[in-house]
C-alpha cells in the first residue's frame, strides 16, 4: 500500500467555452509514502495554461510563481499522464487536505479532456476531514493546513507557502501525526460512482420555509436567561442563506434576531442558528 498525498495549485479564470469561471490547475505536487509512512518519491509539476491567458495577481502573490513558468509548463493532460504512471500499479490511497483539489481535477479532467472521472484514482482520503475528528475539532471549524501543522508541532516556516509540493509534504507531516491504525482505514473511500455523485452535488441553502427539510421547531427563540418563550415581533425572512426574524423577551425585556439556516449537503442536513441581541430601539413590533 503506497499512499499518494496531493497538492495542486490553481489560478481562477474565464473559460469561453462554458461561459463562466473555472480553477485552471497549474502546478501540482505529491509525496509518496509506503505502508510504514516512510518516504518513497516525490512529484512537482508546473502546468502549462491553456484556457487563462494570465495569472490572477492574488495567485502570483500567494504561489509566487510567474506568467512565465505557466507559459514553458507541460501541458496538463501529459502532466496527469506522468503522475498516473508514478503512482503506478501498487495499491494505493490517494490524499488531500480537504476535498477541494479533486473537485478541481474532476472539473479539470471534464473541460481538458472531456472525461468524468479521474483515471489515477482507486482509493481516497480526506485527510483535513480524518485530522479534524482525530484533534476533536468540529466540522463548523475547517482547519487550514498550515494551523493544523502548528497543533502538532510542525514548523510551517520549513516549507514554502502555498506550492503544491511543499504543502504535500507539509501535509504528509500532519498525517503522520494523528495516523491511528485503528481507525485510519475506515476513513477510505473506494471511488464508485456514489463518490462522483457526492463530489459533483453542490451544497445549497434552503431558501423555502415551507420546504419539508425545514425544522419549524428551530424557527423559535427560547431565552436562556429566563425559559422564556420568546414573542415574534417580525416575519421571517429569507437573505443570505439564511431565514432571520426578531424577537423579544417580555419577562427579561430585550429583543433579538434569530438567523436560522438550513444547508443541503449530498448526504446531510446541516442546520445553524444564531441569536444576537439588539437595542430596543432598532427594534419595532411589526417591522424588521
Amino acid at each position: 500500500m503506497h499512499y499518494i498525498i496531493m497538492d495542486l495549485e490553481w489560478n481562477n479564470t474565464y473559460a469561453r467555452r462554458i461561459k463562466g469561471f473555472i480553477n485552471e490547475v497549474i502546478e501540482v505536487g505529491a509525496v509518496m509514502l509506503d505502508e510504514n509512512l516512510e518516504y518513497v518519491d516525490e512529484f512537482s509539476r508546473i502546468v502549462r495554461s491553456q484556457i487563462g491567458k494570465k495569472l490572477r495577481g492574488n495567485v502570483k502573490r500567494l504561489t509566487h510563481i510567474t506568467n512565465d513558468e505557466v507559459r514553458h509548463g507541460e501541458p496538463f493532460t501529459k502532466v496527469m499522464s506522468e503522475f498516473k504512471a508514478w503512482i503506478g500499479d501498487e495499491e494505493n490511497v490517494v490524499l488531500t487536505w480537504g476535498d477541494g483539489d479533486i473537485r478541481v481535477l474532476i472539473e479539470n479532467y471534464r473541460y481538458l479532456n472531456g472525461l468524468q472521472i479521474l483515471p489515477f484514482l482507486t482509493n481516497y482520503m480526506d485527510i483535513q476531514r480524518y485530522f479534524q475528528i482525530k484533534k476533536e475539532i468540529p466540522k463548523s471549524k475547517q482547519i487550514g493546513l498550515f494551523a493544523a501543522a502548528e497543533l502538532v508541532g510542525v514548523d510551517a516556516e520549513d516549507f514554502a507557502h502555498h506550492r503544491a509540493l511543499d504543502d504535500s509534504i507539509m501535509t504528509a507531516e500532519c498525517m503522520r501525526r494523528v495516523f491511528d491504525k485503528n481507525d485510519f482505514f475506515d476513513h477510505i473511500v473506494v471511488c464508485d460512482d456514489a463518490f462522483y455523485q457526492k463530489l459533483q452535488y453542490k451544497p445549497h441553502a434552503i431558501g423555502n420555509i415551507n420546504h419539508p427539510l425545514v425544522d419549524k421547531s428551530l424557527l423559535s427563540f427560547t431565552c436562556d436567561k429566563c425559559g422564556t418563550k420568546g414573542e415574534q415581533l417580525t416575519d421571517w425572512r429569507y437573505g443570505n442563506q439564511f431565514f432571520r426574524a426578531n424577537f423579544h423577551c417580555p419577562v427579561c425585556d430585550y429583543d433579538v434576531r434569530v438567523a436560522v439556516r438550513f444547508k443541503k449537503y449530498f448526504d446531510r442536513l446541516e442546520t445553524k442558528k444564531n441569536v444576537s441581541i439588539i437595542s430596543n430601539e432598532k427594534v419595532k413590533k411589526g417591522a424588521d
